[in-house]
């Protein structure tokens, strides 16, 4: 239970935080700028936290699938993830980030052997049509840009995080959340700074003549909500479920999305949003409920 409520928490911010990015890129903010900020934000505040808990010391050999993991789960992810939205629509953004559970399913399988069970299956399938039957239902208008560009970013990027997932798995049983982020943050920003911190100078909020108050509001959500505390929430989710089940809560970011539209009166109720957060929901359930492999292996020996 505990492994299913921080990973609610973090897709419930993750969720939450469509809607400011979108904000923030029409307000003519580079998105190299956001990334780059998020990274360094959530560097100099893992590390800062590390300095006030028991000392974990990395092993060697782990340094490099932190690096590999920074790299797909949080640097180039998110880089990608900001420019894609950009060029792409929230529709098709949302269609695509419906394949994470697919991917997590087949690299669970490969690297972790997780089975690949009829439950699961059936659990992925009823997740993936609750949200398209939101996507495909809704009432918000897109305009203009759409590009092709734009989805094979947004796709690049759903690939990179079911990556993570997986890949970071056994190093979330050996260390704790902060020790994983503060390594994961550091390698990301460094890995960023030659790109993207020349942006920088290109941020409206930054200079008094267009200095706004709401734009830095969005961004310290940005960087504190939607970026230092749920990227905390992940491994510590992950020690106690299975990655599948992990990507399985994706499905959660855009009912809680949509949720926030109504609120704010720029969408409307609808049976199918209700329909749809049922089958998103069923489909977790049942992604949890299937056996492990060391459930099999013990049916098989008895």
């Amino acid at each position: 239970m505990k492994g299913h409520i921080l990973i609610m928490l973090a897709n419930i911010l993750f969720g939450a935080s469509m809607p400011v990015f979108k904000y923030l890129l029409t307000a003519d903010v580079p998105p190299e700028s956001i990334t780059i900020m998020r990274a360094i934000f959530a560097c100099m505040m893992f590390w800062l936290v590390s300095f006030f808990m028991p000392k974990e010391k990395v092993l060697p050999k782990d340094l490099c699938p932190l690096f590999v993991c920074a790299l797909c789960g949080v640097g180039i992810n998110q880089w990608l993830f900001v420019i894609g939205l950009k060029n792409s629509s929230p529709v098709n953004a949302s269609i695509i980030a419906t394949a994470v559970p697919i991917f997590v399913l087949l690299l669970a399988a490969l690297v972790l052997k997780e089975p690949i069970t009829a439950k699961k299956s059936l659990g992925v399938f009823l997740g993936v049509s609750g949200g398209l039957l939101l996507v495909f239902n809704s009432t918000q208008t897109t305009s203009g840009t759409n590009s092709l560009w734009g989805d094979m970013l947004m796709l690049l990027n759903q690939l990179m995080y079911s990556v993570y997932l997986v890949l970071s798995k056994p190093l979330s049983r050996r260390y704790s959340s902060v020790t994983m982020m503060k390594w994961m943050f550091l390698f990301s920003t460094l890995a960023l700074a030659p790109f993207c911190l020349q942006y920088m100078q290109y941020v409206p909020m930054f200079y008094r003549e267009t200095f706004n108050v709401s734009q830095l509001y969005a961004l310290l959500y940005l960087l504190f909500g939607a970026t230092f505390v749920s990227f905390m929430l992940i491994p510590m989710a992950l020690k106690q479920i299975r990655p599948t089940t992990v990507s399985m809560y994706n499905y959660v970011q855009p009912i809680i999305a949509s949720a926030i539209a109504v609120a704010v009166g720029q969408d409307t109720f609808s049976m199918q949003k209700l329909l749809s957060a049922a089958l998103v929901f069923v489909g977790v359930y049942l992604v949890t409920q299937s056996k492990k492999r060391k459930d099999i292996e013990n049916l098989d020996i008895a």
